[in-house]
């Protein structure tokens, strides 16, 4: 007989192994539709290898998609550790964007010590107020967040699409709707030499960094895992747990404004319709990914990264469709559910 028994605690390498042999599991399984789709298996996934990691360019492409990842990642993780269910980092990258292009693009003028900064501030700023809505009213009305959050990411799609068709339009895009680009002083320093890789990079590192020390290291940390594990006994011993909740959610919002402005001032240089492929919501992906810790957001994004960099180097090799990085990371996140049961549970086998 096979039953399962609660463990007091996780044993840090398994905790370790378990997203590494998820991902592991999920690039396995991927041979499936691979071969199905006619395409010879070992130059099928040396060109995903390569194609991820053979050259400097890549590595620089990884790293230049993990960068709003990270973001989003971190995003949905501190929200999610208070229980606040913010699906609405799309939105909020978006709106952190706009915001970015409002001051960015010749509105403002300085140095780049005084645009950088601002355009960044620009970015936190929008995002942090696009999730307090739904958050005050989760708060003080009990209003489902999920829902609010989800609806809001079709509603700023539309505002950007109006603003980028109408009053922020460039003149200069030959009927493109995109908006004017910004100041060469706004713009984000690059990293390395002919590639898109940004300072973003070390702000999302950064990022990661304090998000981990806020959580373990911090009475406010605390609070948001007392809100998240156990609301009513956090409200009863006095934890003020309303205004935790507004703070994580402007913090969540933040972040993911941060990535959006980070691809417009650091990657495109303006905004358009299609700035993100979904960033906001992958890092959804790439928080479970990580167990909602700060530090393995990193990785995690990397991870997405790599195999979304590796899958379109396949595509041109061998024809598989580049939608099977979308498989992969899919399969890689049930794995992780899977194998959260064995994180937190002892199998025995036995007699009954």
């Amino acid at each position: 007989m096979i039953r399962l028994e609660p463990r007091s605690g996780t044993p840090p390498l398994l905790a370790l192994a378990v997203p590494v042999a998820a991902g592991l599991v999920a690039l396995a399984l991927a041979a499936i539709p691979i071969a199905a789709a006619g395409a010879p298996l070992p130059r099928a996934y040396a060109s995903l290898i390569e194609g991820a990691l053979g050259s400097r360019f890549a590595l620089a492409e990884v790293l230049t998609r993990a960068t709003p990842l990270i973001l989003t990642g971190l995003s949905a993780a501190i929200a999610f550790r208070a229980r606040l269910y913010n699906i609405g980092a799309e939105g909020q990258l978006y709106t952190g964007a706009l915001a970015a292009v409002a001051v960015g693009a010749g509105a403002v003028e300085g140095p780049p010590a005084l645009m950088i900064p601002l355009v960044l501030a620009a970015g936190a700023l929008a995002g942090a107020l696009m999730m307090l809505g739904p958050t005050l009213a989760r708060v003080a009305l009990g209003a489902d967040e999920v829902v609010t959050t989800l609806l809001l990411n079709f509603v700023v799609l539309l505002l950007v699409q109006m603003m980028i068709e109408g009053p922020m339009k460039d003149p200069m895009s030959l009927g493109w709707p995109q908006s004017e680009p910004v100041v060469e002083a706004a713009q984000w320093p690059k990293l390395v030499a002919r590639t898109r890789l940004h300072a973003g990079l070390l702000l999302a590192l950064a990022a990661a960094g304090a998000i981990h020390l806020l959580v373990t290291r911090t009475v406010a940390g605390y609070a948001i895992r007392a809100v998240g594990a156990a609301p009513a006994a956090a409200r009863f011993v006095g934890l003020p747990v309303g205004a935790t909740l507004v703070g994580v959610g402007a913090l969540s919002g933040a972040l993911a404004g941060l990535a959006g402005a980070g691809e417009v001032a650091g990657v495109k240089g303006f905004l358009a319709a299609d700035l993100s492929p979904g960033y906001g919501y992958a890092g959804i992906v790439v928080a479970m990914l990580a167990g909602l810790s700060p530090l393995g957001t990193v990785a995690a994004a990397v991870f997405v990264a790599a195999v979304f960099v590796g899958a379109d180097s396949m595509s041109r090799a061998v024809g598989v469709s580049s939608y099977i990085a979308n498989l992969i990371v899919a399969m890689a996140l049930i794995a992780v559910l899977v194998a959260g049961l064995v994180t937190r549970y002892r199998v025995r086998i036995g007699r009954a």
